[in-house]
């Protein structure tokens, strides 16, 4: 059975960066923060300028592990409990529902609701009822 983990320290200063990174972005250039708009955006960059903040920002995004080496001494652990088969099926089902869903969780739930957007606020919550729904029949149906 997975266990769930209980983080709420380490989740509440997550949110706290993402939230002050969406407003910085939002404030500096007028940008929301949905990170499949942003990876889109660099294969596609209208401008040099374009480019830069966007590969500034998914380098920052991935090079976050580094950070966390250089102040702990130890990289944080990554547990992925299902197969790489599932991993696959799930990462295609997540990119086609951003696709028909105009946008992410990181640009619908947290851009999107906090500028009281309608769409925004019923994608968020059609993602949360999938989420609960995915969970509840992995571990209830299907006994994972």
């Amino acid at each position: 059975m997975i266990e769930t983990a209980f983080t709420p320290w380490a989740s509440l200063m997550g949110g706290v960066l993402i939230g002050v990174a969406s407003v910085l972005l939002m404030f500096l250039l007028g940008r929301g923060m949905g990170a499949t708009g942003v990876l889109a955006g660099l294969l596609r960059p209208a401008s040099s300028s374009d480019f830069a903040w966007r590969a500034a920002l998914l380098v920052g995004m991935a090079t976050g592990p580094l950070v966390v080496w250089s102040m702990s001494g130890q990289m944080p652990q990554v547990q992925v409990p299902v197969s790489t088969a599932a991993f696959v099926l799930g990462g295609v089902i997540v990119g086609v529902g951003v696709t028909l869903g105009g946008g992410c969780t990181s640009g619908h739930g947290v851009c999107g609701m906090a500028r009281l957007s309608v769409r925004s606020i019923t994608a968020a919550a059609t993602f949360m009822l999938f989420a609960f729904a995915t969970v509840f029949v992995t571990r209830h149906v299907f006994g994972g």
